[in-house]
């Protein structure tokens, strides 16, 4: 769909930008139907006001500099102009189901979201949705909005993750407002707008398997294939093919969480993207004191999405996946054999997973210690490390980041990373053991610090960092929103001048809690 070139009020540049949108026969996911969401327009909301804005996600768009300066921009991207859209026109609710902690939890859907429709620049489509956009057929019990603290969070999270190189849905702009909104206290309303090639998540093959729609399902699985992967054409069965996409990006997905210490929170088969995308920022969090066991969500009582948990977690969610995919695999196998073939080949291309995730992370860790060739025993020095981090809660990020001053000769660089252990006594003799390890490399010291610092951020969306941040723009200072953004939009950089965001957390920090209500 497009933004309707008929609106009324809306600048040139805002003009501009509804013809460049891509009209309804050419928006992919709006134009498989009406089985797939309900159009309806955003719910008012009243005063509001920019909290955020990336420059860096409206240039991926196309969008022209200083569009957010346009006094239609507000009115657009906080959904109120949809209320002057002609029907066809409409944003659209989409309807998924899913697993919710382990949980067959049925029909979900957007229940605060609405697709805008899609851009397209630069030989790339975006689809465009507001978060917080109000109640849709899809919000059960929910009031369909989303609060400023938690938009700023997915603001803020969006820009660090890109910039890390982590896969990601963007965030172009917060729309925040006065308006109240009861969570566990009464918050303000925002509205974020999310960014993303595509919003389609496993939870959406789900669906329409438990509810035996298996055209709806083919449908969905071939708008995917024609849409990003038109190589799996090619195989003999191109649904399987499309299952190993899956596995693939989200064993890759999950190495680059564990690498930097980044936990989601809430890693239902609804939250999870078949492009193996990092999506639904509601509660996350960076690690500070490392803990294999860290749970990051509040309302996860059970710690199912404990740091050391989420790759088993991605697993079982690729299980449901290829659960979902199972009445359209195997369409070459004769009808008689079709249904056990089917299964053994899911089941074979989910193995897929395991060959893939850990010889990646073994790499990744591997590159993060400065080592440039695999030795046997690299894995022990990477695990015994771990041991020692979680037995001390060293920093996670500050541990990683200050090894590549540690040199290879002498102890002498130590005490950047040594001061993060209080048992300095088992952190050195895990220290002479790496200079060990060191000393078979060719690298000098210096050249192993800059590749270790180019996959060793300095600094990351720590939480205390965030509520600053937040705490500040209840008082409609973004500043210091703004300042977060741009130091986590370099985050290998050494950027001295803010030296003081890549510190220890205060011990205020370690009160902070994040929820599904975030």
């Amino acid at each position: 769909m497009s933004f309707s070139p008929s609106i009324a009020g809306l600048s040139a540049a805002l003009t501009d930008l509804s013809n460049t949108l891509v009209t309804p026969p050419h928006d992919a996911f709006a134009r498989l139907g009406g089985t797939f969401f309900t159009r309806l327009p955003a719910a008012p909301l009243s005063e509001p006001y920019l909290a955020g804005f990336s420059a860096g996600t409206a240039a991926l768009l196309g969008l022209p500099q200083g569009i957010e300066n346009d006094p239609g921009f507000i009115d657009l991207f906080c959904g109120n102009a949809t209320r002057d859209w002609p029907a066809e026109a409409l944003p659209y609710a989409s309807v998924y189901s899913g697993h919710q902690f382990g949980v067959w939890a049925g029909q979900l859907g957007d229940g605060r979201a609405l697709g805008l429709g899609e851009l397209e620049h630069g030989g790339q489509r975006f689809e465009l949705q507001l978060k917080g956009a109000g109640r849709t057929p899809y919000s059960r019990m929910g009031d369909g909005r989303a609060v400023l603290r938690s938009s700023i969070r997915e603001y803020l999270c969006s820009e660090a993750m890109h910039h890390l190189g982590i896969p990601t849905t963007r965030a172009l702009c917060v729309i925040g407002s006065d308006q109240p909104v009861r969570r566990e206290t009464i918050e303000t309303a925002a509205v974020v707008t999310r960014v993303s090639p595509s919003f389609v998540r496993f939870g959406h093959f789900e669906h329409f398997y438990s509810n035996d729609r298996v055209d709806a399902l083919r449908t969905l699985a071939d708008h995917v294939i024609e849409r990003f992967y038109p190589h799996c054409r090619e195989a003999d069965d191109p649904y399987l093919a499309l299952l190993d996409e899956a596995v693939r990006s989200t064993a890759d997905l999950m190495v680059d969480w564990q690498a930097v210490g980044f936990c989601h929170g809430v890693m239902n088969t609804d939250n999870m993207s078949i492009l193996g995308l990092t999506i639904d920022y509601g509660p996350f969090g960076f690690m500070d004191g490392f803990d294999a066991g860290h749970i990051c969500n509040h309302s996860d009582t059970q710690g199912r999405y404990a740091y050391q948990r989420q790759p088993q977690i991605a697993y079982w969610n690729l299980f449901c996946l290829a659960q979902g995919l199972l009445p359209i695999l195997g369409e070459q196998h004769e009808e008689s054999v079709r249904g056990d073939k089917a299964v053994e080949d899911a089941q074979r291309v989910l193995l897929g997973f395991k060959d893939r995730f850990a010889p990646a992370l073994e790499a990744r860790m591997r590159a993060k210690l400065g080592l440039e060739h695999a030795r046997e025993g690299d894995d022990t020095l990477v695990n015994r490390l771990f041991e020692v981090m979680h037995a001390n809660r060293a920093d996670f990020t500050l541990t990683f980041r200050n090894l590549a001053r540690m040199s290879k000769h002498d102890a002498s660089g130590d005490a950047p990373v040594r001061d993060l252990f209080l048992d300095r006594a088992a952190f050195d003799a895990w220290a002479n053991d790496y200079r060990a390890r060191l000393s078979e490399e060719t690298r000098d010291d210096a050249a192993r610090a800059i590749a270790m610092n180019r996959v060793n951020p300095k600094f990351v969306l720590r939480n205390h960092l965030a509520e600053t941040a937040i705490q500040r723009a209840k008082e409609k200072d973004f500043s210091e929103v703004e300042r977060l953004a741009a130091v986590l939009r370099h985050p290998f950089d050494e950027q001295p001048e803010y030296e003081a965001y890549a510190g220890l957390p205060p011990d205020w920090a370690s009160s902070l809690e994040v929820s599904c209500s975030s």
